[in-house]
């Protein structure tokens, strides 16, 4: 996406040259709608320069630091020299993030979304994670959760998981789900913490699992897992909850297995 309103002075841009001059060059923000800056002579490079032309071609992609921001003139001042390579790699990725954000917004809502209606979910993501693609890598990781404290709504949400689950590379995912535990046996404590000992895998769960289960308050536990991939996660979470639901089954108790808290809980 592009910003519609001005850069800050120090931040650093992404531009295109979009001409030279003897005393400088013209580069168009790829960030920013409409925007384009300067970028005198002696901010290119190092050193005296004979020719611009010898550091910087049309058409090139930089990464210039925000010198000056003249709103009412219309000037913005930039400085490639001020850069230095850590930064302009970062900063590269960055934006190379966002552009891709800007394509799973796409694929979240279609090519065709309003882009006032773009604008306010995609503002949303920006208050809530500083960027569109951390907005979508961390619903990629920790699914609906991610969002709880967004304005979002339940559609909105739910695309923008769909989509991230489908489309960001994570090290990792989390995925939470609750199980509901009964026992009316006489050794029906015990039953129970056999039962929680099962979910927890009894040592048996594989090295790039991580499984913890915890109590939320009669007869609810909590299972969080921590796996690769969503498929794996899942699939670690049903069988821990259905671990425990069989040990209380075999002793005349129930277990049910729910991926949201009870109303009791909330």
């Amino acid at each position: 996406m592009k910003y519609s309103g001005w850069p800050e002075p120090s931040e650093l841009v992404v531009g295109k040259v979009d001409e030279i001059e003897d005393f400088g060059v013209f580069v168009d923000l790829e960030e920013y709608e409409g925007k384009r800056g300067l970028c005198h002579i002696s901010e290119v490079a190092s050193g005296w320069i004979k020719n611009v032309r010898d550091h910087v071609n049309e058409g090139q992609t930089v990464v210039a630091k925000v010198l000056d921001v003249d709103e009412s003139s219309q000037q913005i001042d930039l400085s490639i020299k001020d850069v230095n390579d850590h930064q302009r790699k970062e900063k590269i990725q960055e934006w190379k993030n966002e552009q891709k954000a800007d394509n799973w917004m796409e694929l979240a809502f279609g090519e065709n979304i309003d882009d006032e209606v773009y604008g306010a979910i995609a503002n949303e993501l920006l208050a809530e994670f500083g960027s569109l693609y951390d907005g979508f890598e961390e619903a990629a990781i920790h699914g609906e959760e991610a969002l709880d404290e967004t304005d979002l709504d339940d559609d909105e949400i739910e695309a923008i998981v769909e989509t991230a689950r489908n489309n960001v590379s994570v090290p990792y995912v989390n995925v939470t789900g609750y199980v509901d535990l009964t026992c009316p046996d006489d050794d029906g404590v015990d039953v129970i913490k056999k039962a929680l000992k099962a979910a927890e895998g009894n040592g048996e769960v594989p090295e790039e699992i991580q499984l913890e289960v915890t109590y939320v308050g009669s007869p609810e536990y909590r299972i969080q897992v921590q796996a690769p991939d969503y498929k794996t996660a899942e699939g670690a979470l049903e069988e821990s909850a259905d671990r425990a639901r069989k040990v209380v089954e075999e002793h005349g108790g129930s277990g049910q297995y729910h991926r949201e808290r009870t109303e009791d809980d909330e």
